[in-house]
């Protein structure tokens, strides 16, 4: 991605959500993932960033909004939003203090094998809901199918993200992506959901 075509794209708006744009870093490559295909993504504007923005960027990108026209604040970006999770925690106090709207984190669930600790228990009253990227019950077609940098613990530490997310998230939400995996597949997904006590979405996919 050449210099000119990175922008400071922080917040977009998709439906009646304002989404916030905060990190470009990922420990996974998935083979659906919209960053392989296409560096545009609902907006005009690419949501590849000139630099990782600080909070007072986020704070001064949330401000240029009407916050009260959105229903709820996503972090959801061209990157994993828990890699900038210094960030992340202060834009969600300071939308807690702005608004009393939801705060939702869509995630690959990755957190804790990047942070080398359990992060979950700082979302408690903060984070409303959380979308974590299941992608099959499979750990083999996960492997191929996202190709986290962590390897073969990843499967296992999402999961974990997963079990620890609901004692202090209230809503959390797993999800696939249609047609990139078997509909037996999908079904397994979602008796492992209700194992573990989350949602199960199957979330379309953009081409």
């Amino acid at each position: 991605m050449s210099k000119s075509e990175k922008k400071m794209k922080i917040v977009y708006s998709v439906k009646n959500g304002l989404y916030l744009n905060i990190t470009n870093r990922c420990p996974c490559a998935c083979t659906f993932c919209i960053r392989q295909k296409n560096k545009k993504f609902y907006v005009q504007d690419s949501l590849w960033l000139e630099h990782e923005p600080s909070f007072d960027e986020v704070k001064a990108a949330l401000l240029s909004e009407d916050l009260s026209k959105y229903g709820e604040f996503v972090f959801c970006g061209f990157g994993e939003p828990t890699e900038a999770l210094d960030v992340l925690l202060e834009t969600a106090r300071f939308l807690k203090i702005q608004t009393q709207k939801p705060i939702r984190i869509n995630t690959n669930g990755l957190g804790n094998l990047i942070h080398k600790k359990d992060i979950t228990p700082l979302f408690e009253r903060l984070i409303d809901s959380i979308s974590i990227s299941l992608n099959s019950s499979d750990p083999k077609i996960y492997m191929e199918r996202c190709r986290p940098s962590f390897g073969e613990n990843a499967y296992s530490s999402m999961l974990a993200f997963a079990r620890n997310a609901v004692k202090y998230v209230p809503n959390v939400t797993m999800t696939t992506v249609s047609t990139t995996i078997t509909h037996e597949d999908e079904e397994n997904c979602r008796e492992l959901c209700r194992k573990i006590g989350t949602n199960y979405r199957i979330r379309e996919l953009i081409e």
